[in-house]
C-alpha cells in the first residue's frame, strides 16, 4: 500500500476514529483530560507503526498529564484497536501532543488585538480631523 493512497487514507481515518472512541469510553486513567481528541493518525504503509496526534483542551500541564496517562495505557489502547479494527497488522502506537489548535487560537487572539488597536488609531484620527 502506498502512502497517500485512498486505502491508506481510509485506514488513517478509521484508526483515528477508533482510538478517539477508545479514549472517550474505555480508558479510565484519571490523568487523561475529559476533553481530549485525536486530531490525526498517520499509519505507515506497512501497518507496523502509527503516529497518533492528540489535542488536549486546557493548560500545558493538563496536556503533559494526559500524555503520560495515554502513553501508560498504550498497550491497552493497541489491544482494543486490534479487536475493533480488522487490520493485517496492528500498528505500534506513537502518541504525540498536537499543539496546533492552541497555537491557532493564540494567533487568532493576537490578530483580534491588532485589529482592535488599528480601529482605535483610526477612530482617534477621525476625531482629530
Amino acid at each position: 500500500m502506498r502512502k497517500g493512497s485512498a486505502k491508506n487514507n481510509r485506514i488513517n481515518e478509521d484508526v483515528a476514529r477508533v482510538i478517539s472512541k477508545i479514549l472517550r469510553e474505555d480508558v479510565k486513567d484519571p490523568r487523561i483530560s475529559p476533553i481530549v481528541s485525536v486530531t490525526e493518525a498517520i499509519v505507515a504503509p506497512d501497518l507496523k507503526t502509527a503516529k497518533i496526534f492528540i489535542s488536549v483542551l486546557g493548560s500545558d500541564e493538563d496536556g503533559e498529564r494526559t500524555m503520560e496517562g495515554i502513553k501508560s495505557s498504550a498497550g491497552y489502547i493497541r489491544h482494543q484497536l486490534a479487536t475493533r479494527l480488522n487490520l493485517r497488522n496492528t500498528p505500534v502506537l506513537d502518541f504525540r501532543l498536537d499543539r496546533s489548535i492552541a497555537y491557532g487560537v493564540g494567533m487568532s487572539h493576537k490578530i483580534d488585538e491588532v485589529i482592535e488597536h488599528d480601529e482605535e488609531i483610526e477612530k482617534k484620527r477621525g476625531d482629530q480631523q
